[in-house]
């Protein structure tokens, strides 16, 4: 079955012309794996950090002893200052050591599979073209045409950030920027002094394969990232570890994707690019294959009622077996009911049993007790 094909846009909102929708975004969307790629290489980035090496033992101290009612714990040297005489060296102790410092050759980096990379990549492409996953992450898409949304290569000329404004207004994507601009706060925590003091929400993705001066048109707007189609990463493509940014492709950059990351031929075979995944399919929805005739008629038939396994009996219950291993057997029933002639006969037959019973076992060697 041909591919759909996506409508390509000029800077001014008018069609352009059609080019095919590439295979990349028929792959299945897997957020378990998305968001797990994602935390590993989030670690990546990470810059090694540890406590002093001499915090919190760089004053003398001995412990009192006992008889003083004080803790046994190392006290400072000397007098006249009120250091002396506190607790140090312990990890309780005010100007003590911290439990367990933090060294610098913590395992900080974190190896990610090849394919479990790619996989993740295609998953994060294949839901930006979704507009319900786009919508989900908080993107104001209201005003988009189409998804995925390719613009003509005329934007990658877009050097003015005045003419980049216009650009994102005419094709309905400026009202997520105007989402991101109004988003800014101050951040919590102690980090508004280590010169990240604002934060604000994520805007459009403008995905590109010749920078004719696009870079700097698009770089002063809040919220917009720019990257080459070459250089996609996961970390751009699904930040936070969630799927669906809102992302800008312009044609050239779209046309790439097929080179880049593969198609199909008959029989669902990969062709050209690296090589995806085996959940890699052209059809990615499972309920539709695993309800097919061709699923359904080799697989084995839904149980209705399932096969419950017999009751173990207890063996000195069984009555098979019971008057063998039980010599009282006999009189159990009859203490109740019937006349005494009864009763005197299964006394009787219940004597003679017991001593067939253990005489019987005692020749055999069967006792054990």
């Amino acid at each position: 079955m041909a591919r759909p094909t996506v409508t390509v846009f000029s800077p001014d909102s008018t069609t352009d012309c059609n080019v095919t929708l590439p295979a990349v975004f028929t792959a299945p969307i897997r957020a378990d794996v998305v968001h797990y790629v994602h935390t590993l290489m989030a670690k990546n980035a990470r810059q090694a950090y540890a406590v002093k090496v001499e915090a919190g033992h760089d004053n003398t101290g001995d412990s009192w002893g006992t008889g003083r009612a004080v803790s046994r714990i190392p006290r400072v040297h000397g007098g006249g200052t009120q250091r002396s005489g506190q607790g140090a060296f312990g990890n309780m102790c005010r100007g003590g050591r911290m439990f367990a410092p933090t060294k610098i050759w913590r395992r900080w980096h974190r190896k990610i599979g090849v394919n479990q990379r790619r996989f993740a990549i295609t998953s994060a492409l294949a839901a930006t073209a979704i507009p319900a996953l786009v919508m989900a992450r908080g993107h104001k898409i209201d005003n988009v045409p189409e998804f995925p949304l390719v613009v003509a290569d005329s934007l990658n000329s877009v050097q003015k950030t005045r003419d980049a404004k216009s650009v994102l207004k005419s094709i309905g994507a400026f009202q997520d920027v105007q989402k991101s601009k109004e988003s800014v706060k101050i951040r919590r925590g102690v980090g508004k002094s280590r010169n990240r003091r604002y934060v604000s929400r994520k805007g459009p993705l403008i995905v590109y394969d010749v920078s004719e001066g696009i870079d700097k048109g698009f770089r002063n707007l809040p919220g917009v990232d720019l990257t080459m189609v070459e250089n996609l990463s996961l970390l751009d493509l699904a930040p936070g570890g969630h799927l669906g940014r809102f992302c800008i492709w312009t044609k050239g950059a779209f046309d790439k994707l097929d080179s880049l990351f593969g198609t199909y031929e008959e029989g669902a075979q990969l062709k050209n690019g690296f090589n995806l995944p085996r959940s890699f399919m052209p059809n990615a929805d499972m309920a539709r294959i695993i309800n097919s005739d061709e699923i359904q008629s080799i697989v084995k038939p839904a149980t209705v009622d399932p096969s419950n396994l017999p009751k173990k009996s207890n063996p000195l219950r069984n009555k098979t077996t019971i008057k063998v291993l039980n010599p009282h057997h006999e009189l159990k029933g009859n203490d109740s009911k019937g006349d005494s002639n009864s009763k005197a006969a299964a006394r009787k037959a219940l004597k003679c049993n017991r001593k067939n019973f253990y005489s019987t076992a005692s020749k055999e060697g069967d006792l054990a007790f």
